[in-house]
């Protein structure tokens, strides 16, 4: 996101299991951070646990005015091994990718659970071959497919789509 002090942002590659410090460090800097978090749920002394583990491990998001010189500035910073770069320049995030993380994420960075529509719930299919097609939840299947029932030559046709595709109607 740019911002007035023409902030963008970048992503700086983390040493390994310093995430926190390096966060930790670059807050301290005045440097602005997004370290995106997803809950992962595993068996644990038998017993399921769920954690929050960054979305994209080893990478932490940073703003800062590439006309300032300031990467140098978080190359340097502890928990950091280095900027992404192409030919030693460091390379921006673009813009859309980031606002588009930070509205799946609540206040600490927490990944939001997708908005999966329930059995029976109104819905229009917003890309593929039935695109702009209304229907109705019929069953949630794995791996986010989701079984919707839609009026196709007037009868209802079973359809198997994924759950990225459908809109509430």
């Amino acid at each position: 996101m740019t911002s007035d002090d023409g902030a963008r942002w970048f992503l700086a590659q983390l040493k390994p299991n310093a995430a926190r410090i390096a966060e930790r460090n670059l807050l301290r800097q005045g440097f602005r951070t997004f370290l995106p978090l997803e809950d992962v749920t595993r068996r644990l002394q038998g017993r399921f646990v769920s954690t929050p583990r960054p979305l994209f491990p080893g990478y932490v998001f940073v703003a800062f005015d590439p006309l300032a010189g300031l990467w140098r500035t978080i190359n340097a910073t502890s928990g950091i091994t280095r900027i992404v770069s192409f030919g030693g320049v460091p390379a921006p995030v673009p813009e859309a990718i980031v606002a588009g993380l930070m509205e799946r994420c609540d206040a600490t960075g927490r990944l939001l659970p997708p908005d999966v529509p329930s059995p029976g719930d109104p819905v229009r299919m917003a890309s593929g071959p039935f695109a702009e097609f209304v229907g109705r939840v019929e069953s949630l299947a794995p791996e986010r497919r989701v079984w919707v029932l839609i009026e196709l030559m007037g009868r209802q046709t079973r359809v198997a789509v994924g759950a990225d595709q459908l809109r509430r109607a």
